[in-house]
């Protein structure tokens, strides 16, 4: 299944997770198990096993977990071995609740950004791509100096970096020419003029390390870069996070992603776009994704004032 998945050239990631999955929770559990031999009750028996697992600490990842089981029964299905047709239907599974993460407000974002200044002034602007733009750490780290339009306040989207390579963005929606609000330009002109060299062109882009000297090509067209200029290591980036989160007073397991959930709540919150705009900004390729998962109701439900009622009855008295 995994060999198959990958000669298709599915996302790494994904199969990576599927991977995971088999090796850790899978396989483990089916033991030496023939494949004609499994019934609907082992699919039940699954999900009790994984519902004890002490590694899987939510409904989330059971449910996510026992998916990758169904795509496997699927696989051996479609190969012809022969399994009842009712093995991974109508099995009950875990509820899982909606997210229950702190909604970020502009305060507590600039406070993370201004923490981040103080503890990897080069990862600053990273914070500012995410909530001001909606990229996605991948997106983040693998943004490049030549895909912003200075002049029309443009980026270009159309890789990310991940393990160290340039990857594919994780949907055909990711891809975009993404008009940004002034404000990160005006970051990324600050973040661009503390790399530059007394006397270089500020619109080119130039790193230094941390004694001063010009860094040698290996990635040094990377928008974000650790302070020797080369491209960033994710253990290091996220040591730097979690530092910044206590330095800023927020929850340590505030998710970096939580700067595109802010970015799209920001977005559909403010009144000035129309959801089908604000689904495009996001880069979601289902416009339930982006009202279901990352609009945050709650937030927007606190921000909303009902006046309609008075004037339709002020007709009617």
């Amino acid at each position: 299944m995994i060999r198959r998945k990958r000669s298709r050239g599915k996302r790494r990631s994904t199969v990576d997770l599927y991977e995971g999955h088999l090796r850790n929770h899978i396989l483990p559990f089916a033991g030496d198990r023939l494949a004609v031999s499994l019934r609907r009750s082992d699919s039940t028996a699954f999900v009790d096993h994984l519902l004890d697992t002490p590694s899987l600490r939510s409904p989330r990842s059971v449910v996510q977990v026992f998916k990758t089981w169904r795509i496997l029964i699927n696989y051996m299905m479609d190969e012809d071995v022969p399994l009842p047709v009712n093995t991974v239907s109508r099995i009950e599974l875990p509820e899982v609740c909606c997210s229950t993460e702190m909604a970020l407000t502009p305060d507590r974002v600039a406070a993370v950004a201004a923490a981040m200044r103080q503890i990897e002034p080069h990862y600053e602007i990273a914070v500012w791509l995410a909530s001001c733009a909606g990229l996605r750490r991948g997106e983040a780290l693998g943004l490049k100096w030549e895909h912003i339009d200075w002049e029309l306040n443009l980026l270009c989207i159309r890789e990310q970096r991940l393990r160290g390579q340039d990857a594919p963005l994780k949907t055909k929606a990711s891809s975009a020419t993404l008009p940004v609000d002034a404000f990160l330009i005006g970051q990324l002109a600050r973040h661009l003029a503390r790399l530059a060299p007394p006397g270089a062109d500020p619109k080119l882009p130039h790193t230094k390390g941390r004694n001063g000297a010009a860094v040698e090509p290996g990635g040094p067209s990377l928008v974000v870069t650790n302070a020797h200029g080369r491209p960033v290591r994710l253990s290091h980036f996220y040591r730097r996070w979690h530092q910044a989160l206590e330095r800023a007073g927020l929850p340590p397991r505030t998710r970096f992603h939580q700067l595109k959930r802010f970015y799209t709540s920001t977005l559909a919150t403010s009144g000035e776009h129309d959801p089908k705009t604000v689904q495009l900004l996001s880069r979601h390729a289902r416009f339930s994704e982006t009202w279901d998962t990352y609009a945050q109701p709650p937030r927007a439900a606190a921000e909303l004032r009902v006046n309609v009622f008075s004037s339709a009855f002020s007709v009617a008295s």
